[in-house]
């Protein structure tokens, strides 16, 4: 079944009337009131377009499992990880032991029974595949539901809209659309904007409708050139091929829950609009309560859906439970 697109048709044309070609932050505020979820499930909501997963459409979700398969999504946690090649203010994960099985031996040459090992890790809760939050990005100063900026302070973080609200909330059906394969290529090249049209020829390509309340995941085949160079390198910098700004409205649009792809930021780098950066941010996530995933590996999954022709499967990934976390790394699951 199609659902239809939600359109404003008086804020439509407010976004277009001034701005028709220029992605400036003037067409950006008037884009973002026009496609913004504020307000649409109470001005206490914490959960955004995941209220559009509702029992039904977990039900929904599940029926589509039918060789009970499982695909991880997430990419490894440790060393010479995805910012090795050098992103601003982020590092790979540091992993490190304080009880170890050699400690135990070292201790009087006999080891005694039982013994234990122990070990923690230190990271940006960004560094790898990971979800981000709606109090990751503000617009004008508030995130999604109009939440202020000083909500999230450094002894608490997100005292209202953590990530963690989302705990039981991500289990719904995902849809992957194949923009590489689309094009006939490996993967895009940098600074390639995957535009609405991009997505609706994946559709139809592929036989697949975007419904209300699905994952949509998007492969820009990033992780494939990562294996074929055996280098991190630009993967992380500009140019980067990835979403571009209008794809919001695509997305918005169609109530989806959710957007994740195989790329650093999720955007195409550089970004369209002229005078703000990370646009897309700015509408799914402070407007419309849209998550974004970023880092997801889609190489797998995207074979198999090949094969088969078969692109939706059930999709179980939630952020672990972080007070006050913003953001959260994740091990996110495909089920066929």
């Amino acid at each position: 079944m199609t659902i239809p697109v939600r359109r404003n048709a008086a804020l439509e044309a407010l976004a277009d009337r001034d701005h028709p070609d220029a992605l400036d932050r003037a067409w950006l505020t008037a884009e973002a009131a026009r496609l913004s979820n504020a307000g649409r499930w109470g001005p206490d909501d914490e959960i955004g377009a995941w209220n559009l997963v509702d029992a039904a459409k977990v039900a929904q979700a599940v029926a589509a499992v039918r060789r009970g398969q499982v695909f991880s999504l997430s990419l490894p946690f440790g060393l010479d990880g995805p910012n090795s090649g050098g992103p601003p203010g982020r590092s790979d994960p540091m992993h490190f032991m304080t009880m170890t099985g050699t400690d135990l031996v070292a201790g009087d040459g006999a080891p005694v029974s039982p013994g234990f090992a122990d070990d923690w890790v230190v990271m940006n809760l960004s560094c790898s595949t990971q979800w981000d939050g709606f109090t990751h990005v503000f617009m004008d100063g508030v995130t999604y539901n109009d939440l202020p900026a000083g909500q999230v302070t450094a002894n608490r973080g997100a005292r209202r809209q953590s990530v963690a609200a989302l705990k039981d909330r991500v289990v719904t059906r995902s849809v992957l659309l194949d923009i590489a394969r689309l094009e006939g290529v490996d993967w895009l090249p940098g600074g390639f904007a995957v535009d609405p049209e991009h997505l609706d020829a994946a559709c139809a390509e592929q036989g697949v409708d975007v419904e209300r309340g699905d994952v949509v995941l998007v492969r820009t085949g990033a992780l494939t050139a990562v294996r074929a160079t055996g280098t991190w390198a630009g993967y992380a910098t500009s140019p980067q091929a990835g979403l571009g700004v209008r794809c919001g409205a695509w997305l918005a649009e169609r109530d989806v829950a959710a957007v994740a792809t195989d790329t650093w930021g999720a955007e195409v780098l550089p970004y369209q609009t002229s005078d703000t950066v990370a646009p897309l941010h700015q509408i799914l996530l402070s407007r419309c309560g849209i998550s974004i995933g970023e880092m997801f590996d889609l190489d797998v999954l995207a074979a198999d859906n090949a094969a088969d022709g078969v692109h939706t499967a059930l999709f179980v990934a939630p952020p672990l439970p972080i007070t006050g976390a913003v953001n959260s790394p994740v091990n996110p699951l495909a089920i066929k």
